[in-house]
């Protein structure tokens, strides 16, 4: 049997996402901090009963509308498919016939399966789009770019939080994403640059890039980064210098991309030139195409994150941990579906779910980081 507690349910949040604000607009109205209004919608803090009579007057509702006792659960028996089992990881769960069943989201289930519907067609004269999406949803869909595959989990838990807010994650590197976000192609851009120095590298290229744009520089992630190899590491790649190696078959990311320049300082201070290591010309425009070329046995090393590493099979060698941050326009932190995001970075519930990824800590998301 589940083992089950009373527990005091906050239905804050709705309330405050019927109404279009944030969680800093709601606390300015109640006159509290707005780490108290998260902490109410978590079910962290109840508050007094001048608090929850304001929250209630400011709704127009009861105060037992808002806040009322439930029987939670906090374990219940899952069938696990394929009859994995083991310690504790993330899940994919659904209901059969009342029954809870789960697969493992490791390995190649980590990735997304099938096609994605489109929300339009170009014309032929490849000038416009025929919508097929209701205009409301593309009205409520943002657009984050950037390479960090956690990017995916925030959009679902987004719209677990608005079900009919959608994120739309596009990859691109780090210079790509603030590009595209000073062109105004994007809502949200994702960056994991390195420090060389004491200056953060992502809030002094977010700085260049949006010149003259407000903007604010949160923490989403700190990812592992290094060099994906073949299982068991039959070459014995211990570090970048082995990559000079003459039977080495490396496959290098584009010119500009964080790991390329990553890699580009470790051989500069190994005293290594490029010359010497065989395939540095050679490129590729993600992590997961260079984690393919190893798994065709067509590259024995290529730059990528642990994550994806271990999602293809492969083996990994560590060579640095980055913060990804992401950084989004002051014009567009009104938006509707940017408000719900940023309420999702300081949930518990995603933070929980990016710390037991593999080569991920959760410690910096929804961190301040800057104001541009």
């Amino acid at each position: 049997m589940a083992g089950k507690y009373n527990a005091m349910k906050s239905n804050v949040r709705q309330y405050r996402l019927a109404k279009g604000w944030s969680q800093e607009e709601l606390a300015e109205k109640v006159n509290v901090r707005r780490q108290a209004i998260y902490d109410i919608e978590t079910g962290r803090y109840m508050p007094n009963t001048a608090v929850a009579l304001s929250l209630a007057r400011i709704f127009g509702c009861r105060v037992e509308d808002l806040f009322a006792l439930q029987d939670q659960h906090d374990a219940e028996p899952v069938h696990m498919i394929n009859g994995e089992s083991g310690p504790s990881g993330r899940l994919a769960l659904g209901r059969v016939r009342g029954r809870l069943v789960g697969f493992s989201l490791k390995g190649a289930e980590s990735m997304p399966f099938g096609l994605r519907p489109a929300d339009g067609l170009l014309t032929r004269d490849g000038k416009n789009a025929q919508i097929l999406s209701p205009s409301e949803s593309i009205d409520k869909t943002i657009i984050l770019m950037g390479c960090d595959p956690a990017f995916e989990i925030l959009g679902h838990h987004v719209s677990r939080a608005a079900p009919d807010a959608r994120v739309l994650c596009r990859f691109a590197s780090s210079i790509g994403a603030l590009n595209s976000l000073s062109e105004g192609l994007t809502h949200v851009a994702g960056t994991h640059l390195h420090n060389t120095g004491k200056a953060e590298a992502n809030v002094m290229m977010a700085g260049r890039k949006l010149t003259g744009m407000r903007a604010r520089v949160l923490g989403f992630s700190l990812l592992e980064e290094g060099l994906m190899v073949a299982r068991g590491n039959p070459l014995g790649i211990r570090s970048v210098s082995d990559l000079a190696q003459p039977m080495v078959r490396f496959v290098n990311r584009e010119a500009g991309a964080a790991l390329r320049v990553l890699l580009d300082d470790h051989l500069f201070h190994a005293g290594i030139t490029g010359e010497l290591i065989n395939g540095y010309r050679n490129e590729v425009a993600s992590h997961r195409e260079g984690a393919w070329r190893i798994a065709c046995n067509v590259a024995d090393a290529a730059l990528g994150l642990r994550v994806i590493a271990e999602a293809y099979d492969l083996g990994f060698v560590p060579i640095a941990a980055a913060r990804c941050d992401l950084v989004i326009p002051g014009d567009l932190s009104s938006h509707p579906t940017v408000k719900i995001l940023l309420d999702v970075l300081q949930s518990g519930a995603l933070r929980k779910d990016i710390e037991v990824i593999p080569g991920y800590d959760g410690s910096v998301t929804g961190k301040p980081i800057a104001e541009l």
